[in-house]
């Protein structure tokens, strides 16, 4: 299919984040929990933002509906926008606007409204009978079985669909060639609350289906339309057949060729980082390199250690912003929730460049300079505190190790716990030694 179709998940799944984080600068009711039910005779004049994992909405939300959770169910009235993501979500009551729902299976159900827009990316997406949609559908799924009633157009990008609904707009359609259609999606998910409909491979135009507008579908072979199904203009495209890469074979003198040139932009990279740093912060450079020498068993435990804790702070800072973002918000707070979410991911952000930066450069420039200086120590001490020899010469002697086909990995990992360990050593005892001053004082 067209990658404008393969990523109408993707779009959608955005759509949700974008309203997610756009929309916490206003007043929301927060809830979360394991089961979450908005009785039938409770009506909420705000936005709600839910995480459980189950939540049935009987009763009323007079604002935007934002929820996560593994079985989603609509029955009340939204009068806003619908945002739902989790394994199955269930609309059968009204939604005022736009409904952007994302999961394993999605089915809206008899007499179901949605006001505005549906956008639905999943497994499967059931519209039963006498459900209507006020605006576009726009669906991107394995399977979709469209059976009820949508006034505008309808855009989608599937594997398998039937149509049976009536459509009051234009079709654009791009479904998967059904003699290459696999089994239903329904074996490779797990349980549901809803169950998966039977949908025939390609494209079916039931009868007493109807398209007011245009039908545009893009299929590898015509379709059986029944008379009077379309009132427009149908028209079939082939798809389109992206050619299979062709597996080029390097001579051996060409693979060595690559190697070079990849080692030597490594050395370049790792020289010119190494020098700014020994000219931005010397005494820093000069630490580490110091805890490397003097503690490497110690470097190289505290540095499986600081590789775990990496991971372990992503996970505190991703709850802290979750737990921040619903306390504030359930205190009516929004303001204070948005600046929360959004100084989260920045603190996400950072970590992860740094991390990269610290592994990835820092750890091998440490260890290769101090293996330069140990080995110019021993012909020419004087040569040995130059300020860019020791790093030429161990960056020249590391670089190649690194990139050995075989046990260089395991060096390169050495390398980087040996330098992030003694990062954490020098951190630690700084820290130490501005505290004890700062006691003195």
């Amino acid at each position: 299919m067209k990658t404008t179709y393969k990523f109408l998940a993707v779009f959608s799944l955005i759509a949700l984040l974008s309203a997610t984080f756009a929309t916490p600068a206003l007043a929301f009711d927060g809830r979360s929990g394991e089961t979450i039910v908005i009785e039938a005779d409770e009506t909420i004049e705000d936005d709600v933002y839910v995480t459980a994992n189950s939540f049935v909405l009987e009763g009323t939300i007079k604002g935007d509906l934002v929820v996560f959770g593994t079985n989603i169910t609509i029955n009340g009235t939204v009068e806003g926008d619908l945002i739902a993501a989790g394994q199955s979500i269930g609309v059968y009551g009204t939604v005022t606007d736009d409904a952007r729902i994302a999961g394993a299976v999605l089915q809206v159900g008899e007499s179901a409204s949605i006001g505005g827009d549906l956008v639905a990316a999943g497994a499967s997406l059931e519209t039963k009978e006498d459900s209507v949609v006020g605006g576009d559908l726009v669906v991107g799924a394995a399977q979709a079985l469209i059976q009820g009633n949508v006034a505008d157009d309808m855009f989608a990008g599937v594997g398998a669909m039937e149509l049976h609904g009536e459509i009051g707009g234009n079709v654009q359609a791009e479904v998967g060639n059904p003699e290459e259609s696999g089994p239903s999606p329904s074996m490779f998910m797990p349980d549901t609350e809803i169950s998966f409909p039977q949908v025939k491979p390609g494209f079916t135009i039931a009868e007493g289906a109807k398209i007011h507008g245009n039908l545009e579908y893009t299929l590898s072979r015509d379709i059986k339309i029944p008379e009077g199904a379309v009132d427009g203009k149908v028209t079939r495209k082939e798809p389109v057949v992206t050619p299979h890469a062709v597996e080029v074979k390097l001579t051996p003198a060409q693979i060595a060729t690559n190697w070079v040139f990849d080692l030597l932009r490594t050395i370049v990279t790792l020289v010119l980082f190494g020098l700014l740093l020994g000219w931005l912060a010397p005494s820093f450079m000069k630490g580490i390199m110091e805890k490397v020498q003097s503690a490497p068993a110690a470097s190289i435990g505290w540095g499986v250690v600081s590789y775990a804790g990496f991971f372990f702070a992503l996970l505190v800072v991703f709850v802290a912003v979750i737990i921040g973002a619903v306390l504030f918000g359930t205190l009516t707070l929004g303001g204070i929730s948005g600046t929360i979410v959004w100084v989260g991911i920045l603190a996400i952000f950072a970590l992860i460049v740094g991390f990269v930066l610290v592994t990835a450069y820092l750890t091998k420039i440490v260890v290769a300079w101090l293996g330069g200086k140990l080995i110019l120590a021993r012909f020419n001490p004087a040569l040995a505190e130059h300020k860019i020899w020791p790093l030429l010469l161990g960056v020249i002697i590391v670089a190649p190790l690194i990139a050995l086909p075989v046990f260089g990995w395991l060096l390169g990992l050495l390398i980087m716990l040996l330098g992030l360990g003694a990062l954490w050593l020098w951190g630690r005892e700084s820290m130490q030694a501005r505290k004890t001053a700062n006691i003195q004082q």
